[in-house]
């Protein structure tokens, strides 16, 4: 999975891909506009932060590449790739339930805090993506 170069573009399924794990050097592009919303994305080795309407939506350290992020009613889905293992933090539903699948094998079922933060560690590996999905349950 190559890193997005322009930071954050919109695919041709509706879905956004964005981070550059490979940049010594924080970036950011914000009022990137993608289905009605405006993205914010901050993303460089160490860190891939992204908001939409300012408002948080993923955050990984170190930092990743996501690719066909889509957001739905039960949950969110994605490709992931970076250079080393990453813990990934997603806004979802407060108090709630979810099932985590990486790589379609079901990895646990988590509850989300008070602020529907939901936090997935991966192991990763330069040049190998991983799909991460998150099912309401």
């Amino acid at each position: 999975m190559p890193v997005i170069e322009s930071l954050i573009r919109s695919e041709a399924d509706g879905t956004i891909s964005f981070g550059n794990h490979q940049l010594e050097v924080k970036s950011k592009l914000q009022d990137f506009e993608h289905a009605g919303d405006l993205y914010k994305i901050k993303t460089y080795n160490e860190i891939t932060k992204l908001e939409r309407n300012g408002m948080f939506v993923y955050e990984s350290v170190p930092g990743t590449v996501a690719e066909h992020f889509s957001v739905n009613p039960d949950g969110v889905d994605f490709l992931v790739e970076g250079a080393k293992d990453a813990q990934i933090t997603i806004q979802l539903e407060e108090d709630s339930e979810y099932e985590v699948y990486v790589d379609d094998a079901a990895v646990g079922s988590m509850t989300t805090n008070m602020s529907g933060k939901l936090v997935v560690s991966v192991e990763l590996s330069e040049g190998v993506s991983h799909h991460i999905k998150v099912v309401k349950r």
